[in-house]
This record gives structure tokens, sequence and C-alpha cells, in this order.
């Protein structure tokens, strides 16, 4: 079985000599799904902060997660959850990105309202099982700041990060790499990401592949987990993951 990865933005076969196959060992990998919440992916034309790329791959985040939970890895969702007093962010120390961000795209008027604790844009929308496990103190661009998430992986005795969700640009980069400054091996889902635009997903993704983990098709990584099961004890969906290029 051949692994494939993107490297600089092209997709090549892994090699074969075996250096990249602790990246694999299921046993040790969670996906680290992030801010996959109303507060970006509602449609409400009060939604304090949209990613409409990523209302597009919802089906895509839950199919490779359930495929995942199938073979045995883990899934922690991490959303930011800011106090309702806004000392968090807007009455403290606002967060960098809300100004310049909010020029580009023409302004978000209820911006101010963006992951607040209690309020509706931090219900999760992608699915979550009784087996998951929730990280919700994020504050900032990173899955790992302020948040506890180190302190779950190495409790669940994870190597692998898998990360899925919204915006490849921003959290997604940083959380690669936080992760990979960790020491934790780093996949991204290519089709299970989404960012601002084209331009900055393929920059975002093509830094990730040179210096953070593996840039992966979901279908590949999928195929990468199961060429290296010894044993059929667990069983899997037989529909083929089908994503759009």
């Amino acid at each position: 079985m051949t692994d494939y990865s993107y490297l600089y933005g092209q997709r090549r076969a892994l090699p074969a000599d075996g250096s990249y196959e602790s990246y694999f060992d299921l046993s040790r990998t969670a996906f680290v799904s992030i801010d996959m919440h109303e507060g970006h992916l509602s449609e409400s034309p009060n939604c304090p902060c949209p990613a409409p790329r990523a209302r597009a791959i919802i089906d895509e985040v839950n199919a490779v997660h359930r495929r995942g939970r199938d073979l045995g890895a883990r899934v922690v969702h991490v959303r930011t959850g800011l106090r309702p007093s806004g000392a968090d962010d807007v009455n403290g120390i606002p967060s960098a990105w809300r100004l310049p961000f909010a020029e580009y795209v023409g302004g978000i008027p209820n911006v101010d309202q963006h992951a607040l604790e209690g309020t509706e844009w931090t219900n999760i929308v992608t699915e979550v099982l009784p087996g998951d496990e929730i990280v919700s103190s994020k504050k900032r661009l990173s899955a790992f700041y302020p948040t506890d998430l180190d302190f779950l992986l190495r409790q669940m005795d994870i190597r692998t990060v898998v990360l899925t969700g919204c915006m490849t640009d921003c959290c997604i980069l940083n959380s690669a790499f936080d992760a990979s400054n960790h020491n934790y091996r780093v996949i991204v889902v290519r089709d299970c990401v989404a960012g601002t635009n084209d331009e900055l997903e393929k920059a975002a993704l093509t830094i990730i592949s040179l210096n953070l983990g593996l840039v992966m098709d979901a279908n590949d990584l999928v195929d990468s987990w199961l060429s290296r099961r010894d044993d059929d004890s667990v069983e899997v969906a037989s529909t083929p993951l089908t994503f759009s290029e």
C-alpha cells in the first residue's frame, strides 16, 4: 500500500522506507476539530464571524470523523469560548484579527458577540458523540492556547493529531505550529479544512506541508489506516468517502 500526501501543493507518494510509519498509529491518534460552531457556521445574518467556506465541509468533516472512530481514532472538538463580560477579548485586549479581518470582509455587524459563552454561537454544529471530548476554553488562534488540550492529549496517550475544521489560514495553521512545537505528529486533512479563500488556503497548506507535518486527502488518510489493519475486529463502514476536488 502506498501512502499519499501533498508537498508544496503536489500530491506525491510518501517514501516507502517507513520513515512516516509513526504518523499512522491509530492507537495514538486523535482528530482535533477546530471551531466548527454556530459562531462561524450559522447562516443567520447575525452570525458574528461567518465562515461560509467552512459551512461547505460540515458533511465531509462528519464523514472522516466517523471513519476514524470506526477504526479506533479519538475525536476532540475544540471551540472558542469567551467570558460573557468580554474581558477575554473586546473588553480587555482585543484579538488582533478583529480589526483587519473585519475590514477585509467589509465589516461584521455582530462581531462583538463572537464565541461568548452562554450564547447560541458556541454550539458545535458537527457531530459530537458520547465518546468524544470537548475543549471549550480556546481564546485566541491556536487550539492549544490557553486551553488544556495538550494535557488532555497526553492523558489519552495521543502522539498524532489530525486537524479538521476552520480556518485553514488562521486557527488550523496556528494549531499545526503549536502541535508541532509540542512535538506531536501533525496531519491536516486537506478537504476537511476551510479558510478565507483559495489563495490563503493553499499558502497555509503549503507551509504546513513543508514545516509541520502531512497534508492528506481524507480518502488517502483512511486508505492508509485501512492498509495497516491486521484483523477484522473493528467494523468499518463500507461506503467510501466522496469529496469534491
